[in-house]
């Protein structure tokens, strides 16, 4: 398994260096990500505003906020967990955070979805 998500994660960054190699100016995008989060995890991401939060997995997210709200609103049926939806400012020229447009070889057609390897690191912005 681990070679599997080693090799995962060389592609995504292989990719990520053709889609984006040689630029120089800064180039930023929003990307979504809908999910749950555990009413304790939720709180404690409120107090951390302006500092880090790492997703230890891959992440699946979207150039159209539409598609994971759906994921975020669907969460809210649970009473243990808090709907979040991401909103991801990139600046796709940063080599640190391995990520890929991969629209034209998803599944799911249409979500204009940008990957990220494990281990992706964001800023936490302003909270609505």
């Amino acid at each position: 398994m681990g070679f599997f998500i080693h090799d995962l994660h060389n592609h995504i960054a292989r990719l990520h260096t053709q889609q984006f190699a040689g630029q120089t100016t800064s180039n930023s995008f929003t990307v979504y990500r809908g999910q749950g989060l555990t009413k304790t995890d939720f709180e404690q991401m409120i107090k951390t505003q302006s500092k880090l939060l790492s997703f230890n997995n891959f992440l699946s997210t979207s150039m159209y906020h539409q598609v994971y709200l759906n994921f975020a609103r669907e969460t809210i049926e649970s009473s243990d967990l808090a709907g979040v939806l991401f909103a991801m400012k990139i600046i796709s020229f940063i080599r640190s955070t391995p990520f890929a447009d991969v629209h034209d070889s998803s599944y799911f057609k249409g979500e204009e979805e940008i990957f990220f390897s494990m281990h992706s690191i964001f800023r936490i912005g302003p909270m609505k």
